[in-house]
């Protein structure tokens, strides 16, 4: 199974990934199954989960197909690999995580149909929430005011996911999550 997490930025998909990838031993993060060309982050070191590239690389394998999909977010770019779709297919061990940009997430679907099982997970905050995020994290005034301009859009495909969920509490997050894919998992 693949569980795909989406949402706006700084809703706290990484960090439920994480939470989640520690508390359930059947499922693995899909690490470096996606790059980017975005500076890496102080939380990028504790799991390997982008392959970090200059543009001109990434506009390299674009054009040689490397890609299942990419996207242009807020000044970089953003992509999934091929090969990790494959290995999520082939490798029946364990179920895959990995934060998705929402755009892909209606691909993967697609893909994915008749081949596994994916569960789709929207991952939102109230806007004041994400702003002390942002500032939190250290994204300077413009590029907050971009993310949060861009969460609108990104709010609009959340139609699309199986769970929707306000990730105000971390560890109640967490949990409405985990039992969900529990009860995925027995109607599978």
């Amino acid at each position: 199974m693949f569980i795909v997490l989406s949402g706006v930025s700084s809703s706290g998909k990484n960090t439920i990934m994480k939470e989640l990838a520690t508390k359930r031993k059947d499922l693995k993060i899909l690490e470096q199954s996606s790059a980017t060309t975005r500076p890496p982050r102080e939380s990028d070191k504790e799991h390997n989960t982008y392959l970090f590239m200059s543009k001109e690389e990434f506009e390299k394998k674009i054009q040689s197909g490397e890609f299942f999909e990419h996207e242009l977010v807020h000044d970089n770019y953003y992509g999934m690999f091929n090969s990790a779709l494959e290995k999520v297919v082939d490798d029946k061990s364990c179920d895959y995580i990995r934060d998705i940009d929402v755009k892909g997430c209606v691909n993967l679907k697609r893909y994915f149909e008749g081949k596994s099982p994916i569960l789709s997970i929207f991952i939102d905050a109230p806007n004041d929430v994400l702003r002390e995020r942002l500032l939190y994290r250290g994204d300077n005034p413009m590029d907050i005011e971009k993310r949060l301009g861009r969460a609108e859009m990104e709010r609009a495909y959340k139609g699309n996911y199986d769970l929707i969920v306000e990730n105000i509490d971390l560890e109640k997050s967490v949990n409405i999550i985990n039992d969900f894919i529990d009860d995925f998992k027995n109607k599978n």
